[in-house]
């Protein structure tokens, strides 16, 4: 796609029209096209995996080198043509923030139209629930872990929500990262620092659309809490929860709503 427009599978076309449709919706801090920073943060967190007594941070000089190369802009897609094509042949994609999100969605509309529309979909760290369950139930039952206990690793929640018909998705610095001299570096990269996000352990989306759900995670995970709140409340249908690294949890105004059978 770095030299010339290459047609690709309608399904992936439509992820990476999603991802750049809702770039300004989130401030730009979802970017898919943030994999050139990405890859290098994946490189230093596997090698300090496999050998934590060797850890390493990346150079922050590798790091704005390859930010030369994130801009958004240069993802040209084609609709009529089914096209992708990079004006920077440097580009890297990684999709990562949304496309868990987004593949559950497309099961979530596909059961919805078949004869099973009474489920729950969990895809680590994504719930995508359908119809009520089947069992007579009104509301399906979603536990948001905490994320000081998953470091300990304890299964202890800090919320239960009750919903139907939409999706839960969290985003967190517990699962996914690497120590360096004690200090733990998480994979939520904050597209202006090129670190990891620092305001947050984490955030915790629902509303109807899982992709949505995903996308808007990341996006709030690297941006201030008042940012965040600005932005949730603008949205129809949009609930969060953040947990703060002082262990508080704060939520928008329709959430604790759904805190009830």
């Amino acid at each position: 796609a770095a030299s010339e427009p290459v047609q690709v599978d309608p399904i992936l076309f439509g992820l990476l029209t999603f991802c750049k449709s809702h770039y300004e919706l989130v401030n730009g801090q979802t970017n898919v096209a943030m994999g050139s920073v990405l890859s290098i943060w994946h490189e230093y967190r596997e090698a300090g995996l496999d050998d934590p007594d060797n850890a390493k941070l990346p150079p922050m000089e590798d790091l704005q080198a390859a930010a030369q190369h994130m801009d958004i802009n240069n993802l040209i897609l084609d609709a009529e043509n089914q096209t992708v094509y990079f004006a920077d042949p440097e580009m890297k994609l990684d999709v990562g923030a949304v496309a868990k999100g987004y593949a559950t969605e497309l099961v979530a509309q596909t059961l919805l139209a078949s004869d099973m529309p009474s489920f729950i979909i969990s895809a680590g760290g994504n719930v995508r629930m359908g119809n009520p369950p089947a069992d007579g139930r009104a509301k399906w039952g979603v536990g948001i872990q905490d994320p000081d206990g998953a470091v300990l690793g304890l299964s202890d929640i800090v919320e239960t929500l009750y919903l139907t018909g939409c999706s839960v998705v969290t985003s967190g610095d517990y699962q996914r990262y690497y120590v360096v001299d004690g200090q733990r570096y998480h994979h939520l990269i904050d597209p202006d620092t090129l670190w990891p996000a620092a305001y947050f352990n984490s955030v915790t989306v629902l509303c109807p659309d899982s992709g949505m759900a995903d996308c808007l995670t990341t996006g709030l995970f690297c941006m201030p809490l008042e940012e965040g709140q600005k932005l949730v409340e603008s949205l129809d249908g949009v609930e969060a929860m953040w947990c703060t690294p002082d262990q508080q949890a704060v939520a928008s105004s329709g959430w604790e709503s759904h805190t009830r059978q």
